[in-house]
């Protein structure tokens, strides 16, 4: 008798521990679709978005680094001079490059986005429901510094790649090999810090504008999901806001990352910015090809916002499909 009771005790118990790790492995494997669909959304959000503004992106950086005097007149001018000279796929020269760094930027800043927002939302208890501002604006700035200290090389090796001939360089891997040898390892990581502080306020500022219009189109129009033109329209003031407010780093940065084959020899941020101040001043200088990035930024966010949101829903609805079908 006591043996039975030990044996029925011994089948309760299974049967209730089954169940709970059944739960849990279902939760597990949930979460990993989740990540496995940020980072895939994100890749591709980040491709579509750089590939439509490369010739915009390949001209600002060629005047970012110059002391030449930007206008919009002499930006289509160089576009078209390209074109007339390499033909109409020189204008993404560098693109190969940028898609070797944006893919896994753009895959680990998304995924990693979904992740703080996650985290913080528990912290502060608003798991599920949208964060306040401070948190919202941390995790975006959080994300978008994870994604630039994990694919910082690939950023220096296509900013090369944008301002030199194809004689200079043959390919990325060609990028790296010259520098190692020529500048030596460090080079990969020159203009590092100017890049971080930009991206806290870019990446922040982004994110932060973009969940923030989300949030207050839902309340007033009652529609969770706002309409895709609507997304753009949200993304483009993410980008022109982020972008605005951290474009004289990004010149910074885009003078460092190239002071090897432009001739200078830039070695603090201060001191960069003092020399771009002093030989052409604070908005010719710190601020040169902001318009065009007026133009290119809130289309490629824009692009961008709305590629992941898309691909994420529909991704969900697959999988729930997927769970129908089963």
């Amino acid at each position: 008798m006591g043996s039975g009771v030990q044996e029925q005790r011994a089948s309760l118990t299974q049967g209730e521990v089954l169940p709970l790790a059944s739960s849990s492995q279902s939760e597990g494997l949930k979460h990993t679709r989740s990540v496995l669909n940020s980072l895939f959304s994100g890749a591709l959000a980040g491709a579509v978005a750089k590939t439509a503004v490369a010739p915009l992106d390949r001209t600002k950086i060629i005047f970012q680094v110059s002391s030449a005097r930007f206008s919009a007149k002499e930006a289509y001018k160089l576009i078209y001079r390209t074109y007339l000279k390499d033909g109409f796929l020189s204008l993404w020269r560098g693109n190969s490059a940028t898609m070797v760094r944006v893919i896994p930027y753009a895959a680990i800043q998304f995924c990693a986005h979904e992740q703080y927002k996650t985290l913080l939302g528990g912290y502060y208890g608003f798991q599920g429901k949208a964060l306040p501002p401070i948190p919202r604006l941390l995790a975006g700035s959080m994300a978008g510094t994870t994604a630039a200290m994990l694919t910082y090389p690939l950023d220096m090796v296509r900013a090369r790649m944008a301002v030199t001939p194809k004689e200079m360089y043959s390919n990325i891997l060609h990028v790296f090999v010259r520098i190692s040898r020529e500048e030596g390892l460090k080079t990969l990581y020159r203009g590092f810090t100017p890049t971080m502080l930009g991206v806290v306020l870019y990446a922040g500022l982004s994110f932060f504008t973009y969940e923030t219009l989300k949030k207050l189109h839902a309340e007033h129009s009652g529609r969770q999901q706002p309409y895709s033109y609507e997304r753009l329209a949200f993304g483009a003031c993410a980008g022109l806001i982020g972008q605005s407010a951290s474009y004289p780093l990004d010149v910074v940065r885009r003078r460092m990352q190239t002071a090897g084959v432009t001739g200078h020899t830039y070695g603090t941020i201060l001191g960069t910015m003092k020399e771009i101040v002093s030989e052409e001043g604070v908005v010719r200088g710190l601020y040169k090809g902001l318009s065009m990035n007026w133009v290119k930024g809130p289309i490629a966010v824009g692009i961008s916002f709305t590629t992941f949101d898309l691909t994420q829903i529909l991704l969900r609805k697959l999988n729930q499909m997927g769970y129908t079908a089963r």
